[in-house]
């Protein structure tokens, strides 16, 4: 049995015989010996298990170097930054003018991209930082940030609704395969229970996700943040998705409901991003909601030249772009 097996065994015999999908996604994304992010995840793009729009075309980076332009912040703090292809063009449709008076921060927790990140960003002036907490602190808390598909990397609670009501999914390993459990449990605060489902609807909510804004939001005094991502309002989000969005990726190979847990640190797990609630987390914050559309909007309303390349069309609406500002005043 692997390490990750072992590990995952015992934690679920300390958890009374199964492990929230939450936290099992937690250890397979995170764990310092087997998570994928955080040891296993060697590039992103066509040579690595999944690509990003920043990892396919340049035209994502030039939208963001227009906002910041148009911004003059001092920071600029990109949270995840993949394998440093979009920071990389972002830098380089800055210009050099610009560039001398921001200083660009990357938090960066995966080792492994980090070192990918140094390699493709040699010769521009970058500061690394292993938390936003210490990104804020070198800036003293007036900073724009951003970040380019992040909270979909964040672990999520399943619930599944049946005829008791709303259920979590738990899984259970034995003899080495991984089973659902659903179990009853207090729900968190999402505005997806606020609509209605059918019987058998799986929804995901990015608890963790939340709870990592409040953990360093009191710190940022003043700026705004420009959150990207697949997913949509809540009241669209799961419209004839009745298994939900969860899926993994491994060699570029979509893998679907029970399959993306069978390999615990080989693949990537994901789901879309509600942004109904990212819009109500940052609002608890103090945040000011000032915009909200789809990629192609913000590629269109940040002025940026040319148009989106024909390819992208499609998934420029299904990704969507939030625009939060905290202020001092």
């Amino acid at each position: 049995m692997s390490n990750a097996g072992s590990y995952l065994l015992d934690l679920q015999e300390k958890l009374g015989g199964s492990i929230s999908a939450e936290r099992f996604m937690q250890e397979a994304l995170y764990h310092p010996a087997f998570g994928y992010y955080s040891s296993r995840i060697r590039t992103v793009g066509r040579r690595g298990d999944f690509s990003t729009w920043a990892t396919l075309d340049s035209s994502l980076a030039q939208a963001v170097a227009t906002w910041i332009k148009k911004e003059k912040p001092s920071h600029v703090i990109e949270i995840g930054a993949g394998n440093g292809a979009l920071a990389k063009d972002v830098l380089r449709r800055l210009g050099w003018w610009t560039r001398v008076r921001t200083t660009y921060h990357i938090v960066e927790i995966s080792a492994p991209l980090r070192a990918k990140q140094k390699e493709c960003l040699r010769g521009f002036r970058v500061v690394w930082h292993d938390s936003v907490e210490a990104a804020l602190q070198s800036s003293r808390g007036h900073a724009h940030i951003f970040s380019n598909e992040l909270p979909d990397a964040f672990p999520c609670r399943i619930f599944q609704k049946t005829e008791a009501g709303w259920m979590e999914l738990h899984l259970r390993i034995a003899e080495g395969k991984i089973s659902e459990q659903l179990i009853p449990s207090t729900l968190p605060e999402s505005s997806i229970f606020e609509h209605p489902h059918p019987i058998g609807q799986r929804v995901e909510i990015h608890e963790s996700y939340r709870r990592w804004l409040e953990s360093w939001g009191q710190g940022w005094i003043s700026g705004a943040i420009l959150t990207m991502d697949y997913g949509d309002l809540s009241k669209t989000l799961y419209h004839r998705r009745p298994s939900g969005s969860l899926r993994g990726y491994a060699v570029q190979q979509r893998l679907a409901g029970i399959e993306a847990f069978q390999n615990p640190g080989f693949c990537d797990i994901t789901a879309d991003v509600n942004f109904s609630d990212l819009e109500k987390w940052g609002t608890d914050l103090g945040w000011k909601t000032e915009s909200h559309f789809t990629l192609t909007d913000l590629f269109n309303q940040q002025g940026a030249t040319g148009s989106l390349p024909m390819a992208f069309r499609e998934a420029g609406e299904a990704f969507r772009a939030l625009i939060q500002r905290r202020s001092n005043k």
